[in-house]
């Protein structure tokens, strides 16, 4: 980027996050430098009503909006209540029709490709319905994989009468190939379709999905990727995943209000799958098909494009480096204390905010309520597939100071 068009989208950033000019001169720093500034940062906190109850570290089930964004939601709230069925019925398509294309960019793929959906499980269940199943069918995926999708193959199986086959992820694997080996000794001929996570939920783990998906794709079989907890945490596009499906959250790390999410389908692979709601009014090959909502919530769909004004203002690669590193910040403080355990990859590029920890000796259950009743922290009981511990979610105005409370919390319950 040339030195004025950097400058020029400094401003910008300035003006979406009411920097002040000495704020402005940390911006311009290396993201990875800037990541460990917390003199910026708690700037940046100001821009959201963080609670003062309890230390916040479960901003993965549902990040807050930022005041920005919060305010143009209410106004969004209030202008289509007055106009009311008027604004459906003139502008509510095309307003659809412009934030899609804004989010298709921000996912770097074509805006034929992707439809606004309310979440990911909604996403990722109207691709394992689309298909038309048949007996014996198989479809591979993980233990770790998320409860609702697991939840929906099971149903699959009860009503076609398709095999599901379940692999074991490693949670510190030493290499990719560990883990593409993993999914590829499931896959038979019968295999029809292989769900993956991008970021494993309950542990923050990244897994190596385009290389799951060209393996799976050398084998004739198509990937659907959970992308959750990546899409504006990480820096990627979709496409260079190479996957068939994805689907993901928008309340989540883009900060957009609840009930919004996307489903992304590589061309070619539309009309392979029947719609949930018949809706003639779109052709077997368009995405638009798998997406009548009825009558939507429209400012939740309008807020989006706020929500993206306000991420791309900050920047892919600054949320990246920042939350990649407060995770280690108080990780590699407890990584070594007797009796606690982490379910997150030691490799720092195996793993972005999220993480899980355990004390041995404690259930899951009882560490997350002495963590919120006797130290004000708030995080969420993991007890399932192997991963026995809580899980530790910051943002990206989480301080130090805050995540050295955790660290002392721990060092205090494992002794």
């Amino acid at each position: 980027m040339h030195k004025r068009d950097f400058l020029r989208t400094l401003g910008g950033a300035a003006a979406a996050l009411a920097l002040s000019p000495s704020q402005q001169r940390l911006f311009a720093l290396p993201p990875a430098e800037l990541a460990r500034r917390d003199d910026f940062w708690s700037a940046l906190r100001a821009q959201y009503a963080v609670p003062t109850g309890f230390i916040h570290l479960e901003h993965g089930y549902y990040s807050m909006q930022s005041q920005p964004v919060l305010e143009r939601y209410l106004q969004h709230v209030r202008e289509v209540n007055v106009v009311s069925s008027h604004y459906m019925r003139t502008v509510q398509g095309a307003n659809k029709e412009r934030i899609r294309a804004r989010v298709a960019a921000l996912a770097g793929c074509r805006p034929d490709d992707l439809i606004i959906t309310r979440n990911t499980t909604e996403s990722l269940d109207t691709v394992v319905s689309g298909f038309d199943w048949r007996a014996g069918d198989e479809a591979v995926m993980a233990v770790h994989d998320y409860g609702a999708m697991l939840d929906h193959f099971a149903l699959m199986a009860r009503r076609w009468g398709s095999v599901n086959t379940r692999v074991t992820v490693p949670l510190d694997p030493l290499s990719d190939d560990e883990v593409v080996q993993v999914y590829a000794n499931a896959i038979t001929p019968r295999t029809k379709l292989l769900m993956v996570c991008h970021m494993i939920n309950i542990t923050g783990h990244i897994l190596p999905v385009r290389k799951i998906c060209d393996m799976a794709h050398a084998r004739g079989v198509p990937v659907m990727v959970d992308g959750a907890h990546t899409l504006a945490q990480l820096d990627f596009r979709v496409p260079d995943l190479h996957c068939d499906f994805f689907g993901a959250s928008l309340h989540k790390w883009l900060g957009a209000p609840l009930g919004a999410g996307i489903l992304y389908v590589k061309p070619g692979a539309v009309e392979t799958l029947w719609p949930l709601y018949g809706d003639e009014g779109y052709a077997a090959t368009d995405i638009r098909k798998l997406n009548h909502t009825g009558t939507h919530p429209v400012a939740t769909d309008l807020a989006i494009e706020d929500a993206i004004v306000f991420h791309e203002a900050i920047g892919i690669q600054r949320k990246q480096e920042r939350l990649r590193w407060l995770q280690q910040y108080w990780t590699s403080r407890v990584r070594s204390i007797p009796r606690i355990r982490l379910f997150t990859p030691r490799d720092p590029a195996r793993s972005g905010a999220i993480a899980n920890v355990g004390i041995t000796g404690m259930t899951p259950g009882d560490l997350a309520t002495a963590l919120l009743e006797r130290y004000r922290i708030f995080t969420v009981a993991i007890d399932s597939a192997g991963v026995t511990g809580v899980r530790v979610t910051p943002q990206l105005f989480t301080t130090t100071q805050e995540l050295d409370q955790l660290v002392r919390a721990l060092t205090e319950l494992a002794a």
